[in-house]
């Protein structure tokens, strides 16, 4: 399946999960993620839908970014959300592959500002 021209994906995660993967250099996922058997994440264009279906009301979390090309072949393309094909990572995911890891604050309706993170100029 060819990838998207976007070189990046991303991963939406409580920071608290987050920061144990990174004391211990390994992110085995979410609840939801281990119940599924793979790591979910989105493109740029599918974030907003995913923060507002998955992660709306939900604090503490943090947008980090990867490489396409550094995840090699558990990178999977694969029909989920209306059909749409998203990346699904098989297998634990090595947290120094990841590009940048920035906070997403809550907009007054409760769903996470992934634009706002997105166009951080401080990465």
């Amino acid at each position: 399946m060819p990838k998207p021209n976007s070189a990046l994906i991303y991963k939406i995660a409580d920071s608290a999960s987050w920061n144990e993967a990174l004391a211990n250099g390994t992110y085995f996922g979410s609840p939801d993620d281990v119940r599924d058997g793979f790591i979910h994440f989105s493109t740029a264009t599918q974030l907003a839908g995913t923060a507002r279906k998955h992660f709306a009301g939900q604090s503490g979390l943090l947008l980090i970014a990867f490489d396409l090309d550094t995840l090699g072949e558990a990178l999977k393309w694969e029909p989920s959300r209306g059909g749409e094909l998203f990346p699904h990572f098989y297998g634990p995911l090595q947290v120094n592959k990841a590009v940048w890891a920035r906070e997403l604050l809550l907009a007054h309706d409760g769903v996470p500002q992934v634009a706002t993170a997105l166009a951080d100029p401080g990465a």
